[in-house]
């Protein structure tokens, strides 16, 4: 059906594109890791370095396997959680202008979580 083909590239494209981005976002927080650079915020008070960490899980890990598509809904869970965190914690006090890219992405993984990974991903083979 041309419908389902049309919805599964698009499926493809929103864990491409929004995976990919975040990738950008992550990459240079793994650098950092890997530089032994552990200097990092703490918003929920669980210490700058294993916020670090979560960070690089959050916006490396989970990103990666939501664009190949390996267990793609729960993938996509960890990344909510951590746009969540940015958004109304690390942004609480600041303008929706600052806040938005963190809610842009919370809402295109929350989309991606209810919709599901389509055909083309390593969920389908």
């Amino acid at each position: 059906m041309v419908t389902s083909t049309y919805s599964n590239i698009g499926l493809l494209l929103l864990r491409l594109g929004f995976g990919g981005m975040m990738l950008t976002h992550g990459i240079p927080k793994l650098l950092k890791l890997l530089s032994g650079d552990f200097s990092f915020g703490n918003p929920i008070g669980i210490g700058a370095a294993p916020t670090l960490v979560l960070a690089v899980i959050g916006e490396v890990v989970f990103p990666i396997l939501v664009i190949v598509g390996f267990k793609t809904r729960l993938s996509a869970i960890p990344i909510i959680i951590t746009m969540a965190v940015a958004a109304f914690i690390v942004h609480a006090t600041d303008p929706i202008g600052t806040k938005e890219m963190a809610l842009l992405y919370m809402f295109a993984f929350i989309a991606i979580a209810l919709l599901g990974p389509g055909k083309f991903a390593i969920d389908r083979k």
